[in-house]
C-alpha cells in the first residue's frame, strides 16, 4: 500500500471514534471535559493501530520500508502515551454517581470500582511499556526477552483499556461506537496472532536448510541456504528477512538480514553476517543441514522498476549485503546505466568480495567501486576516513548525478550524513532511500 493510500486511512481510523462520538446527539459538556474524553479516545485507537502496523503486513511496508513503518511506530506510541497522560487531567467534572436527572451523564464523571481500577492499571502500564521500550538498551536485555514482555505488556494495556472504555466511557456506551472498539480490537488480536502463531506455521511449510558457511573477511561471514521441499523466496535485489536458524519457527530468536544474493542467481540465498549479538557470534559453528526458517521479504532498497539514469550505491560494513545484491542483480540484467559503489569499513581486513568487487569495476567501464578506509594500511591508494558528508560531496558534486538514484545501508550516523549531503546536492528525497534499525 502506497503512502498516499496509507496516509489518509490511518487519519480516517484514528478521527472515527471522535466523528462518532460528535453525532451520537449526546448533550455538549464542558470543552475541557470533551478534550478528555477526546484524548482518552484518540490514544486508545493509535494503541489498536499499532498493533497492525508493528505486525509485519506487507501490504503496510511494501515500498514504504519497515525501519519507517517501526520509527513511526514509536514515535505515534509516545504520542498515545501524552495523550494517556492529559486524559484523567483534563477533567473538570468530580467523579460522583450520576444524578437522578442527568439521564446523559454530563455532571458527573463514572465513580465505579472496576471502570477506574483498569483504567488506571492500563494508565501506569502504557507508562511502564513505553519507557521500558526506550530504555531497553540501557538495561542490556536480550532482544528476545523485551519483545516477549513488550507484545504482553501492549496486549495487557489494550484489555485494560478496552474494559475502562467499555465500562467508564460516556460515548461508548453507543452501538456504533462499541462496534468499533471491538472491530479494532479483533484487529488488534489477529496482528499478534499472525506475527506469533499464522506466520511460524506458514514457516513450518515452507523450511530452509543451512548450505554453507564461510569466512569472508574479519568477523564476517557468508551464510547460504537453500529452500528444502519448494520453489524459495520471490524477492527484488536489496530486500531482506527475519532470519531463524536452528531453531522452532515459534521462537522469538530471528534476526534481520539483508540478502546479499541477486534473485537472477537461483532460488538459493546468501547473507553477509557480522559477528556482533548473541547469534551472530556463534554463526561460524553453524553446521550445514541445520534447519532454517525465514520471514519475508521486507524493505524498500529495491532498484527494479526505478528509471533514473544511474546508480549509486553507499554502504558502510556489513550494510553493503543490499549493495551486493543490487549490484550483482544489474550486472546479470545487463543493465547498462553507470553504477557507484561507495563501501567504507574500518581496515582492509573488513572487505567483503573484494576481488568480486574489483573484478566488475575492471570488467565494466559502467561500474566503479571506491572503496574507504578509517585506518588504512601503509601503501593505501583509496580513499581514506569514513563515508561522510564530505565525501559525499566530493564523489557526487556534479550536475549530471542529480538525477541518479541513491541507496544507502550502514550505521546511522552515515546514513544521516550522506542523506543531508545528497539534499545539499540538490538530490530530491524521492531519489534517496535508505533503511535504519535504530531509533533511539
Amino acid at each position: 500500500m502506497t503512502p498516499k493510500l496509507l496516509i489518509p486511512l490511518y487519519l480516517a481510523v484514528l478521527l472515527a471514534p471522535l466523528a462518532l462520538a460528535a453525532l451520537g446527539g449526546r448533550p455538549p459538556r464542558s470543552v475541557w471535559d470533551e478534550l478528555a474524553s477526546g484524548a482518552g479516545m484518540l490514544a486508545f485507537t493509535i494503541l489498536l493501530v499499532e498493533f497492525v502496523l508493528s505486525g509485519r503486513f506487507r501490504t503496510v511496508s511494501a515500498r514504504i520500508g519497515m525501519d519507517v513503518t517501526m520509527r513511526f511506530h514509536q514515535v505515534i506510541a509516545r504520542t498515545a502515551l501524552a495523550l494517556v497522560l492529559l486524559h484523567p487531567i483534563l477533567y473538570a467534572a468530580p467523579f460522583a454517581a450520576p444524578y437522578p436527572w442527568d439521564t446523559t451523564r454530563e455532571l458527573t464523571l463514572y465513580s465505579g470500582s472496576r471502570g477506574l481500577a483498569t483504567g488506571v492499571l492500563a494508565w501506569v502500564l502504557l507508562i511502564a511499556l513505553v519507557v521500558f521500550g526506550i530504555g531497553r538498551r540501557q538495561l542490556a536485555l536480550r532482544y528476545e526477552s523485551w519483545r516477549l514482555t513488550h507484545g504482553l505488556g501492549a496486549l495487557a494495556v489494550a484489555g485494560l483499556a478496552l474494559d475502562h472504555t467499555l465500562i467508564a466511557g460516556r460515548y461508548s456506551q453507543d452501538a456504533a461506537l462499541v462496534a468499533l472498539w471491538s472491530g479494532l480490537t479483533a484487529a488488534a488480536a489477529f496482528s499478534l496472532a499472525w506475527v506469533y502463531a499464522i506466520k511460524p506455521f506458514l514457516q513450518t511449510r515452507r523450511p530452509w536448510r543451512v548450505a554453507g558457511v564461510r569466512r569472508l573477511a574479519e568477523r564476517a561471514w557468508e551464510l547460504a541456504i537453500e529452500p528444502e521441499g519448494h520453489d524459495g523466496l520471490r524477492f527484488e535485489a536489496g530486500q531482506f528477512v527475519w532470519l531463524n536458524v536452528g531453531r522452532s519457527p515459534y521462537s522469538l530468536s530471528e534476526n534481520p538480514f539483508s540478502i546479499s544474493s541477486a534473485p537472477a542467481e537461483g532460488p538459493g540465498l546468501r547473507f553477509v553476517i557480522k559477528e556482533l549479538g548473541d547469534f551472530t557470534r556463534t554463526v561460524g559453528a553453524i553446521a550445514p543441514g541445520t534447519r532454517a526458517h525465514l520471514d519475508g521479504p521486507f524493505g524498500s532498497l529495491v532498484v527494479a522498476g526505478r528509471k533514473e539514469p544511474g546508480v549509486a550505491l553507499i554502504a558502510g560494513g556489513v550494510g553493503v549485503a543490499p549493495a551486493l545484491s543490487i549490484l550483482r542483480q544489474l550486472r546479470a540484467e545487463g543493465d547498462p546505466r553507470p553504477i557507484h559503489l561507495v563501501y567504507g569499513n574500518r581496515t582492509e581486513a573488513q572487505i567483503v568480495y573484494r576481488a568480486e568487487l574489483d573484478a566488475m569495476a575492471a570488467e565494466a567501464q559502467s561500474v566503479q567501486v571506491t572503496h574507504v578506509l578509517a585506518e588504512p594500511p601503509a601503501g593505501w591508494s583509496g580513499r581514506t576516513g569514513v563515508v561522510d558528508a564530505a565525501l559525499i560531496r566530493a564523489l557526487f558534486d556534479d550536475p549530471a548525478h542529480t538525477d541518479w538514484l541513491y541507496i544507502i545501508c550502514g550505521p546511522p550516523a552515515m546514513i544521516e550524513g550522506a542523506e543531508q549531503a545528497l539534499i545539499d546536492l540538490g538530490v530530491p528525497s524521492r531519489q534517496i532511500l535508505s533503511e535504519r534499525f535504530q531509533y533511539d
